[in-house]
């Protein structure tokens, strides 16, 4: 384990329980009986129905947005010409977003399925592809019920978006790697501190294992605290050479503009 960072097991010890949310619901309305969920406003965004990226609730008006990478919803764009085909050279395809996702195969979806209704993109990355752009904002529709997102996951769980935040934070990045290196599904954590990526200094940068394919759209959420007290959102992950090495593209007012396009729903 790299200097300075705390694995999910030794951050719970050190008191990250006292922030997992418990959602009551009156009226489930088709949803499990809530649980303690250690965080319920991360899951998986979902592509025709497979795991695709992570994706995470940010806090908003109507409770209807996500945040997530820009690669997991547009291609790359290259010398002002939009992209043909996603990062990986598959369709995107239908999206959907499932918070609190685990379990094996189809796993189980606690809080639902949300279909995402639109996203909003910079251009700087559907047409040009620069990395500092890596990030999106979704829309999704209420449930059959009328709720929002963020009514379901527990609006006092959901952090606000940063728009002016620095580099050197402590973060907690939460995503899910990809089946092949995490058959159940299980979200992976580090609370660690953030700094600029030396090969590229506009990007945040961490040293956490565990951070595979599957996790690109993990929140990087800064001064996450107790109860009630669940940080601001000042990135999402981008990319990394390896599962140790993960940067992102810290926010800023074109991404505040993206997210206000999407708040607006």
């Amino acid at each position: 384990m790299s200097p300075g960072v705390r694995s999910v097991a030794s951050a719970t010890a050190a008191g990250i329980a006292a922030v997992l949310a418990v959602v009551f619901v009156k009226n489930s309305g088709g949803y499990e009986d809530r649980h303690v969920l250690p965080f319920p406003t991360v899951g998986v965004l979902m592509a025709n129905g497979e795991h695709w990226c992570t994706a995470s609730v940010v806090d908003s008006p109507k409770g209807n947005v996500v945040a997530t990478a820009a690669h997991c919803v547009a291609p790359a764009g290259e010398d002002g010409q939009p992209g043909d085909v996603a990062h990986d050279g598959l369709a995107i395809g239908e999206l959907a977003f499932a918070p609190a996702f685990s379990g094996e195969g189809s796993g189980k979806q606690p809080l639902g399925v949300w279909k995402v209704r639109s996203i909003q993109v910079d251009e700087r990355w559907t047409k040009w592809g620069e990395e500092t752009a890596d990030f999106a904002f979704l829309t999704v529709d209420p449930d059959e019920d009328g709720r929002s997102l963020q009514e379901v996951v527990g609006r006092e769980e959901t952090p606000k978006p940063a728009w002016t935040s620095g580099y050197d934070r402590e973060v907690t990045v939460v995503g899910y790697p990809e089946s092949q290196h995490n058959p159940e599904n299980k979200p992976v954590a580090c609370t660690t501190q953030s700094r600029h990526d030396e090969d590229d200094p506009a990007m945040l940068y961490i040293n956490c294992s565990g951070f595979w394919t599957g996790t690109s759209g993990s929140p990087w959420i800064a001064d996450r605290g107790g109860a009630g007290l669940p940080g601001q959102l000042i990135g999402v992950l981008s990319g990394g050479d390896t599962d140790v090495d993960s940067t992102a593209a810290l926010f800023d007012g074109r991404a505040k503009a993206l997210y206000e396009r999407a708040a607006k729903g």
